[in-house]
């Protein structure tokens, strides 16, 4: 499709807020004028992320779309800090939750085409203390098939975390408000989305390699992908600029800005910092298995069902409609950051609230208007929160 660029840098959108039409910076580069989406798709996208946004109350929303053979869509809409109505921008670091994970099993998978590890190991052979520890594999635990109860789940854990948003957590405990509970299921049985699971598997890295998760993440994942915008934080870091965080996961309820709540809790399940230009290049890493053998990434994309129709998960992966990759959510910040193989694109979502609507995350309300309109045989439409 013929691209057009805009006829200014900002505009308004339909709930009366700034829209950034982004031209500076590296994302100049991700979506110059001359390879733009035409004007009346272009259009279309704005009206339907527009309506999203005003109708779940979503601060701030910048997305990426890269088609090849039809054009790209880079912008940003709404505000990033809701008091002084700075408006979003496609250039800003974000925290992007469980995306962490894919990360996290690519490091793993790593180390098995090293032969250092298999995913058919049982988790107690690394980690001692682990109820059922002798049946749950490694494999188990990135396919989320462990049954291990999910600490994030535990009333304690929840009053801990929003007792002291800003407190520092280990490993050790936050597994351990996890393990008080009883397994939920046998292992491979079913599927259960568990923070548990990654915060082991960070733990494996972590035996195997002698050597801090955060490290391994950096030289063995970060580092070859070129991802100069990605990090693993060691405490509440956040590099600028950043948007501010919205959230209602409050003791009281009221809505809160979380943008510097320390995410040491969510560790290797979810702690991770990145931006739309460095997603927009994990996406196809991730999704076609740049930095791993043709073997392995076969395994990881061993797609397994998880009673949600059209989602399937694999190891620290899922498809959705044909769309494969991960979305994240940490109190005040969502993402989605997908690749459909069919048509080589890329969908990169990053939102400033994970505030839900009706019960969804906003962050795929976004994703899900949008490929309704660029990809409808493709639809991205995901019901399952994954936290």
């Amino acid at each position: 499709m013929a691209a057009t660029p805009a006829t200014t840098a900002t505009a308004v959108d339909l709930a009366g807020a700034a829209v950034r039409d982004k031209t500076a910076g590296h994302d100049q580069n991700d979506c110059p004028p001359d390879k733009r989406l035409g004007r009346g798709l272009t259009a279309r996208l704005d009206k339907a992320i527009a309506g999203v946004r005003k109708e779940a109350g979503i601060p701030g929303v910048a997305v990426g779309l890269w088609m090849p053979g039809k054009g790209c869509y880079v912008r940003a809409t709404g505000v990033a800090d809701k008091h002084t109505r700075q408006p979003m921008s496609t250039d800003f670091y974000s925290r992007i939750g469980s995306e962490t994970k894919t990360f996290t099993v690519t490091a793993l998978l790593e180390l098995v085409d090293d032969g250092k590890i298999g995913l058919d190991d049982p988790i107690a052979r690394y980690v001692h203390g682990v109820p059922n520890g002798h049946r749950i594999t490694l494999r188990h635990l990135a396919e989320m098939r462990s049954g291990l109860y999910p600490y994030t789940d535990d009333k304690d854990f929840v009053h801990d975390l929003l007792s002291d948003p800003n407190r520092s957590f280990t490993p050790h405990e936050v597994l351990a408000y996890g393990f008080k509970h009883h397994n939920t299921f046998k292992p491979g049985t079913k599927f259960q989305y568990s923070n548990s699971n990654l915060v082991l598997l960070g733990k494996v890295i972590e035996k195997v390699t002698g050597r801090r998760a955060a490290d391994v993440i950096n030289e063995r994942v970060l580092h070859p992908a070129h991802l100069d915008h990605t990090l693993f934080p060691d405490g509440a870091e956040f590099p600028e600029p950043h948007a501010h965080g919205y959230t209602n996961q409050s003791l009281s309820g009221r809505v809160a800005d979380s943008t510097d709540w320390n995410p040491s809790w969510a560790w290797t399940a979810g702690a991770m910092i990145s931006n739309m230009h460095d997603l927009r290049r994990w996406a196809k890493v991730v999704a076609t298995g740049t930095l791993l053998s043709p073997e392995t990434q076969k395994q990881r994309l061993k797609m397994l069902p998880t009673g949600y129709p059209g989602t399937n998960y694999g190891l620290g992966i899922f498809s959705s409609g044909g769309w494969i990759g991960h979305n994240g959510s940490i109190p005040g910040y969502e993402s989605v950051t997908v690749y459909l193989p069919s048509k080589k694109a890329t969908l990169v979502v990053l939102i400033n609230t994970d505030i839900t609507h009706e019960g969804q995350e906003p962050s795929s309300l976004v994703a899900r208007a949008i490929t309704e309109i660029v990809t409808p045989d493709n639809t991205y439409d995901r019901p399952l929160p994954l936290r």
